[in-house]
């Protein structure tokens, strides 16, 4: 059981407390692997004093009435290995001989290498008899477990996916609404055409402007490789947070995962931190082999006005100093505190005579 799974329990309530903003706009974000339970997210700022202002999320898994969900998975070139599109095996010496004969075979010279070029009717026999076979889609039960978590959380019990980067690299494809039930019923092989570009924009537009109703939305973003178009969503993105903070518009939130080794988490970390001159954050960021459960989507989809522990929450600098009592009002999903210099190092918190300390 989790550190504060017995205190917190399943239910929360509103604290009536307000967001504070933070004085200085160069956030850094806590490295996963330095978070101790039970928080999902911490981003400081370096205080003019040399002391830190704090934003801790507590990790919860936190349903917001009305909320929207949504899964979209790259489709990029580069994703065929990992949905399985590649094929492996060894054609035998005489297996080559036979199909050149019958022209279903041709060679190919490419920068001082020879290649063989099998044909469609070529494949499919060799496909028959184990010669070849395709890699294993490994995408596909991720997918299936990421849709039907969310969908337990959708207002309409299903989450919609999306292929992104297909086709010329800025290709949407719908690959279904789906239930809880039908999300591991259903296949993801993979788009109809792997896109020649990765770009984040058009599957972004695709959540805003089809999903304008909902008063809350979630939606996750699956990559392995290089955004092409990252100053593109920037912007566009700086627009949209200040269209949510000016009321225009309802919530959300955008997390991308990054998936394999050729991800790039600088440009994560870019959107993760990005400025938008508002106090609406609208991105988060994880690498999927370092994610220790699901729950961790909801690191930053939780706000200061959702209270956890009732008539607890006590907060200390690394001297001992209380630095935030938050036993009248309750502990909030959310909390915002200011480190002096000499304290500064780390914290801890103590809910019930329960502590943990993070180091910063």
């Amino acid at each position: 059981m989790g550190f504060f799974k017995k205190v917190f329990g399943s239910k929360s309530q509103s604290s009536g407390l307000p967001q504070e903003t933070p004085v200085v706009r160069t956030m850094h974000t806590l490295a996963s692997a330095m978070l101790t339970e039970p928080f999902g997210e911490i981003n400081y700022w370096e205080l003019p004093d040399g002391g830190k202002r704090v934003r801790a999320y507590i990790l919860m898994e936190h349903p917001i009435e009305g909320m929207q969900t949504g899964v979209a998975v790259d489709g990029s070139a580069s994703m065929q290995k990992p949905f399985g599109r590649v094929l492996q095996g060894q054609a035998s010496e005489r297996d080559v001989e036979l199909y050149r004969r019958r022209g279903l075979v041709k060679f190919i010279d490419r920068d001082g290498r020879r290649y063989k070029v099998w044909s469609q009717e070529a494949l499919d026999e060799l496909l028959a008899r184990g010669v070849f076979r395709y890699m294993d889609n490994i995408v596909e039960p991720q997918v299936q477990e990421m849709a039907d978590y969310l969908s337990k959380f959708d207002a309409d019990g299903g989450t919609t996916v999306i292929y992104w980067a297909t086709g010329d690299g800025r290709e949407i494809q719908f690959a279904g609404d789906l239930t809880g039930a039908e999300c591991h019923s259903t296949s993801f092989p993979g788009p109809q055409k792997f896109g020649n570009g990765t770009h984040l924009l058009p599957a972004i537009k695709y959540f805003v402007e089809r999903f304008t109703e909902p008063p809350w939305g979630l939606y996750i973003f699956i990559t392995d490789g290089v955004l092409d178009d990252l100053n593109e969503v920037k912007r566009y993105c700086v627009g949209l947070a200040r269209e949510i903070a000016g009321g225009k518009r309802n919530p959300l939130k955008f997390v991308l995962i990054g998936v394999g080794d050729e991800c790039d988490e600088r440009q994560m970390e870019a959107l993760d931190d990005l400025e938008t001159g508002t106090d609406v954050d609208l991105w988060d960021h994880k690498i999927a082999r370092e994610m220790k459960q699901l729950s961790e989507i909801f690191a930053e989809a939780v706000s200061a006005s959702v209270v956890i522990a009732p008539g607890m929450g006590v907060v200390k600098d690394a001297q001992g100093n209380m630095v935030k009592d938050y036993r009248d009002t309750g502990l909030p999903a959310l909390l915002w505190f200011d480190l002096s210099s000499e304290g500064a190092g780390s914290f801890s918190l103590d809910v019930g005579g329960q502590v943990v300390t993070q180091a910063l």
